[in-house]
């Protein structure tokens, strides 16, 4: 087997889009109008909903920012689940 430069390796390497995955759930950053519907149904700060990193490869696929709220839309046999993170630094 031939050993390959890391600069051969990188030409061969195909990329891959992670977020057509059929196991990886759908993203959504909501608009400021939506975090407020989401807050006020559940009676809750953005500072007491789960967290996300900024630097997170699906974070950075719906260009979310520190403070923005996503929306993961998780699919079962049951149906559809909707989960809430607020993205952190």
């Amino acid at each position: 087997m031939r050993c390959l430069w890391p600069a051969q390796h990188a030409r061969m390497v195909k990329k891959i889009d992670i977020t057509q995955h059929a196991l990886v759930p759908k993203f959504s950053k909501l608009s400021d109008e939506e975090t407020k519907q989401v807050l006020d149904k559940f009676n809750i700060s953005l500072l007491q909903l789960p967290t996300i990193s900024a630097s997170d490869v699906m974070s950075k696929a719906v260009d979310a920012k520190p403070n923005d709220l996503i929306k993961i839309t998780r699919v079962s046999k049951l149906g559809k689940s909707p989960y809430f993170r607020r993205v952190i630094e």
